[in-house]
């Protein structure tokens, strides 16, 4: 049986990547770094599309289900709601409360942009149906304390991860210890083959690891315990969203 669906419905999808073909609004970054010496950033945003968007925007302290209303954190952005013309553009400014954050590593918080699109302007039919879909890009937003504004320090970051691997379930993970004050985000981690000519096992979902923290990266593809210092090789998002190699060994 068909279900009519009048031209009031709205059917709401929401997309958590900014790298959707569908939204013509985008975010220029994955990314963005609010230096605690600096009072606000700007964030530039572009309708690549051809129709004009209405986008609201709101922050987030790492709740993906908290509404605009609802969230608390230390920033402010401006403008929250406005439209933007096809082919145009837009400056959303990112402004810190001052509101005391800690300054011995790094806080996260989350960048939320929502895209409405217009309703048809050549709908004839009262009972037209309609189906408006509406575009949510969600990235990071690191506030970096100036005691730990340094690229090279940064950078180095990674070699000092600590590399274990433990028993997850019935299989095993691999397990990273970040003793640095930064946020990493990997994007795939795992063991190099201990044959040459081996196939590596590797785990290609990621994730992030937080200062101090620990992140596990289930191989389903390990059967058995390695060997101490046995390498590892994974790939992180720079401060641009590059993707950087880097190495290390399992720990004893």
């Amino acid at each position: 049986m068909k279900r009519n669906i009048t031209r009031t419905a709205v059917a709401l999808l929401l997309v958590a990547s900014a790298a959707s073909s569908w939204a013509s609004v985008v975010i220029h970054g994955t990314r963005v770094i609010f230096p605690s010496s600096e009072k606000e950033v700007s964030v530039r945003l572009s309708n690549e599309g051809v129709s004009p968007g209405l986008v609201q925007t709101w922050m987030d302290a790492g709740d993906i289900s908290a509404k605009p209303d609802e969230t608390k954190v230390p920033f402010i952005l401006t403008p929250p709601l406005f439209r933007i013309e096809p082919g145009q553009g837009q400056t959303l400014r990112m402004i810190h409360t001052r509101e005391p954050l800690p300054q011995d590593k790094e806080s996260v918080f989350y960048l939320n942009l929502l895209e409405i699109p217009p309703r048809p302007v050549d709908l004839e039919a009262e009972n037209a149906n309609l189906m408006q879909m509406a575009f949510r890009t969600r990235i990071k937003v690191f506030y970096r304390p100036k005691a730990l504004d340094s690229q090279e320090a940064y950078s180095k970051g990674p070699t000092q991860f600590a590399w274990t691997v433990v028993r997850e379930g019935s299989g095993y993970a691999l397990e990273v210890r970040n003793p640095t004050p930064y946020y990493f985000s990997l994007i795939n981690a795992g063991l190099t083959s201990a044959v040459e000519g081996g196939a590596d096992i590797m785990n290609s979902e990621g994730g992030m690891v937080a200062p101090g923290g620990t992140q596990k990266y289930p191989l389903k593809d390990l059967k058995s315990m390695p060997a101490p210092g046995q390498k590892v090789k994974f790939e992180f998002l720079n401060d641009y969203g590059g993707a950087i190699l880097g190495e290390g060994v399992l720990s004893k």
